[in-house]
């Protein structure tokens, strides 16, 4: 029997000197998965590890690479330390562990808290162990959101990137410092319009310049940007120039969570 073993770091418990290291808890899992495959006289198959990924992130490229290579039927067991190390989306563990794990002939075996598809009496702990993990998964997610409110009152920036404009202090997680180069380009922004400029002309003058537009430029500083609808354009547009203007931290006004605070007020509130 080919047995395809899968780590993955929990956020918990990581304890890494450096950031290629695997961590402590992923050795300490391979070591024992690796002790009980040999135990039970399987084949290792391969080793899948994701490292610093959410048990909520489906984004794992070792995670889909072993759903890929179970689909193919390059294996017939998957092993892991916990339930939870695989997924803890219950959604997931009724698509996989329950649907499609048993139609590729794939036997699902965790450890820890013993479960296993070949013994169909534990499928009920299965899904137990799966609506636990669900409800960590919401009560996370809860702190976090509280944890997040908390430091937006406060005045902390808690955005992955710093606005065009500004960057993050590296010595003070959350507060912003003027990025004086690209300030430069947003004071004339302002100043052009004050001036009379439409949005349309201002913007073709700075690509008539050869100025990097927010985009670039961040990806000039080395920060992996990506934008939110997955479209890269090196050029300035109306719409670029439109929320440098319309946006209040270039006041000094911090405005964060408008749009997670509206959407709470519309639920509330009484319909019309």
């Amino acid at each position: 029997m080919k047995v395809a073993i899968y780590c993955r770091l929990s956020e918990e418990d990581s304890n890494k000197q450096f950031e290629t290291d695997d961590s402590n808890s992923i050795q300490n899992q391979k070591a024992m998965l690796l002790q009980y495959a040999m135990e039970q006289r399987w084949e290792l198959y391969r080793i899948y590890s994701d490292d610093d990924y959410a048990g909520a992130d489906r984004g794992h490229p070792e995670f889909n690479e072993l759903l890929k290579d179970a689909e193919n039927r390059k294996f017939d067991i998957i092993l892991c330390k916990t339930q939870a190390r695989f997924t803890r989306e219950l959604e997931l563990v009724e698509k996989y562990i329950h649907g499609l794990f048993p139609l590729w002939g794939i036997r699902f075996v965790s450890i820890v808290d013993n479960a296993d598809t070949a013994n169909k009496g534990n499928k009920k702990s299965r899904q137990i162990n799966g609506f636990v993990n669900e409800w960590y998964l919401e009560d996370m997610s809860e702190n976090i959101r509280s944890v997040l409110t908390n430091r937006r009152q406060n005045g902390f920036h808690i955005g992955s990137f710093a606005v065009y404009g500004y960057l993050k202090d590296p010595d003070n997680k959350g507060r912003l410092i003027i990025d004086e180069e690209a300030a430069t380009i947003v004071r004339e922004i302002f100043t052009l319009f004050v001036q009379g400029h439409g949005k349309t002309a201002i913007a073709r003058i700075l690509n008539d310049r050869g100025v990097p537009n927010p985009m670039v430029y961040k990806k000039m500083q080395g920060l992996k940007f990506q934008p939110g609808n997955g479209n890269f354009c090196n050029l300035w547009k109306r719409v670029a120039i439109t929320d440098i203007l319309e946006n209040e931290i270039y006041i000094g006004n911090m405005v964060q969570g408008k749009y997670f605070l509206q959407d709470k007020e519309k639920e509330t509130s009484p319909e019309r």
